[in-house]
């Protein structure tokens, strides 16, 4: 969870970046605390990556200033800056004619680490990330499916142990199964825990599962900046509204627990099992567990639906 009793890590004010006539990022100010993490939201062609890319000067802004613990970006050199940050990309960009153990080890070497820690901290990622190293250290990129090779750009980000992580849309290109994979893996990762992270993505769902706060934009320009719930039950205006419209159920799904709903639920639920399940689940949780218990669905579908009922009004 975020440390807000301390100034914030990022603090961005006023960032603005044109593209010719067209204002590509369009007075965008937010703060980011110790261990939070921030997702980018927004349709393509919204301003996400640009924005995210003036954190570590890979673009520079035309106005507004970003700061780093209380620092102005601007007064350090692009690249000293960029080794205290973590950068995954969703093409990965790893060095073709270097194995995995010498992709992943790049930045602790520019940094000066000793080889022996080098080869620890390799071998604890790739095992962590599911890719033995025993089986994975000497190959090479154009020998990895493409779930692997995320694997391997995300190891890398996490090799030098930076406070700061940015990620630019770094699941995009997998396949739904391996994508979800990827997402629990990153979630899980104990090495991510306390980093404070700015995510890049267009998909509802990986936002509503990764984000402690949501920058949805437009055009450019911020919508709305909020917990995810707020910006499901509490949209700032109509484009939020219409933006989380057409999955507005599976995101309920995500985001109430059972504590939450248990009020608007018939006195006896389908499911006895349902009482046994902790009330901090969420209700896609449940659903989840509540399905493998019972694979012929028959008790399952007529909790859903009472399950959708309550939502509606839990959210009312």
């Amino acid at each position: 969870m975020p440390d807000t009793s301390t100034p914030p890590v990022i603090r961005v004010r006023g960032l603005t970046k044109r593209f010719g006539p067209r204002r590509v990022v369009d007075d965008v100010s937010f703060e980011l605390a110790a261990g939070e993490t921030l997702v980018l939201l927004g349709p393509s062609g919204c301003g996400k990556t640009t924005l995210l890319k003036m954190l570590n000067r890979l673009v520079e802004p035309d106005a507004g200033t970003v700061e780093i613990n209380g620092q102005d970006v601007r007064r350090q050199r692009p690249e000293q800056l960029r080794r205290g940050m973590g950068y995954v990309i969703q093409q990965v960009g790893l060095l073709p004619h270097y194995s995995v153990a010498d992709n992943v080890a790049v930045v602790p070497r520019l940094l000066g680490h000793a080889p022996a820690a080098i080869e620890a901290r390799t071998r604890e990622l790739l095992t962590r990330l599911h890719l033995p190293p025993a089986e994975y250290a000497g190959r090479f990129p154009h020998e990895l499916s493409g779930g692997q090779q995320q694997r391997v750009g995300l190891a890398r980000a996490l090799a030098a142990d930076p406070p700061i992580i940015l990620l630019d849309e770094p699941f995009g290109a997998l396949d739904p199964v391996v994508r979800a994979g990827i997402r629990r893996d990153f979630r899980e990762l104990p090495e991510l825990r306390g980093k404070t992270a700015v995510l890049v993505t267009h998909d509802v769902a990986e936002a509503f599962e990764l984000a402690d706060r949501i920058l949805l934009l437009d055009a450019g320009r911020v919508q709305q900046l909020g917990r995810p719930r707020e910006l499901l039950l509490r949209p700032a205006n109509d484009f939020v509204r219409r933006f989380f419209a057409a999955e507005r159920l599976a995101l309920q799904l995500r985001t109430f627990t059972l504590a939450e709903v248990q009020p608007y639920l018939p006195a006896a639920p389908a499911l006895p099992a349902l009482h046994q399940l902790p009330a901090h689940t969420s209700v896609q949780a449940a659903l989840e567990q509540l399905t493998a218990a019972d694979p012929g669905g028959a008790a399952v579908g007529p909790l859903m639906h009472a399950f959708h009922h309550a939502l509606q009004a839990a959210s009312a």
